[in-house]
């Protein structure tokens, strides 16, 4: 398992959701976890598994929502695969309801509610639109708002270069009304190996106005590990984090085989 979200606490237990498949395979589930010692975690027994890729927990509006990548043939290439973000949510993760899907070829879509009590949206162009890949944001008023159409039209912020690529992986509401936003930014080097790093930013939905990124971590800093395929052994891609003071624990996903987690100062703490 690997790109999991931040561990939770649901019901009295502490778990987490993550991405499951096999080392030769891109067909995967997001699987639920419950914590039965310290870093030890068993599937959920009795939990629905649902066929996405990267999967985010969040709280909107009373309700939990998950989001994830789902991949499905291509209805335009034969032999191909597409894609696009899904939503489902509930007053309880046991009985979830599909929300909404993103537009196709979207990925890392990512929900936040609002001080206002407005969603906030943010997206993952590409093609035309997002080159790589770019991170935009819109907003709104409920859940009948969360729409392709809304997601297609979210502005773009100008975060990265134009070999650069990124997205959202998380986002909180911070208490002075901004959003702090984890995610990743990536890019090629000439040896086209992958290189994915956690970052962090912090988000002003009233303004538009946003800080600067931050790289949280390297591959190099975490533990030796395997790797699903050469390309892939200098990507973290992060889960999730958990923010106390002036330092947090950052979860990620590594080589797209496992998860680690390290202490790395508050991104979002006195900025």
């Amino acid at each position: 398992m690997y790109n999991p979200t931040a561990p939770f606490l649901y019901r009295g237990k502490r778990m987490i959701c993550a991405r499951v498949e096999k080392r030769d395979s891109e067909i995967s589930q997001a699987v639920f976890f419950e914590e039965t010692k310290k870093d030890t975690y068993r599937v959920a027994e009795g939990w629905e598994r649902y066929p996405l890729q990267d999967p985010s927990i969040t709280k909107v509006l009373g309700h939990y929502v998950l989001g994830g990548t789902e991949v499905f043939p291509s209805p335009d290439n034969p032999g191909h695969m597409c894609w696009h973000t899904v939503f489902y949510y509930g007053t309880s993760l046991e009985h979830l309801e599909r929300l909404a899907q993103g537009p196709d070829g979207m990925k890392d879509v990512r929900l936040v509610e609002l001080a206002d009590g407005r969603i906030g949206i943010f997206t993952r162009p590409q093609g035309e639109k997002g080159g790589r890949g770019k991170i935009g944001f819109t907003i709104v008023e409920n859940f009948a708002g969360v729409t392709a159409g809304a997601m297609e039209d979210a502005p773009l912020l100008e975060l990265f270069g134009e070999e650069e690529w990124g997205g959202v992986n998380e986002a909180q509401l911070l208490s002075d009304g901004r959003v702090g936003v984890l995610g990743h930014i990536a890019c090629f080097k000439p040896d086209e190996v992958r290189h994915y790093f956690p970052m962090a930013f912090v988000f002003d939905p009233r303004t538009g106005e946003y800080t600067e990124p931050r790289i949280l971590a390297e591959r190099r800093e975490l533990l030796p590990g395997p790797s699903k395929r050469p390309d892939l052994e200098d990507v973290l891609f992060s889960g999730g984090i958990l923010c106390e003071e002036s330092s947090a624990v950052l979860y990620v996903g590594v080589s797209d085989c496992e998860i680690q987690y390290m202490v790395v100062p508050n991104p979002f703490y006195g900025v």
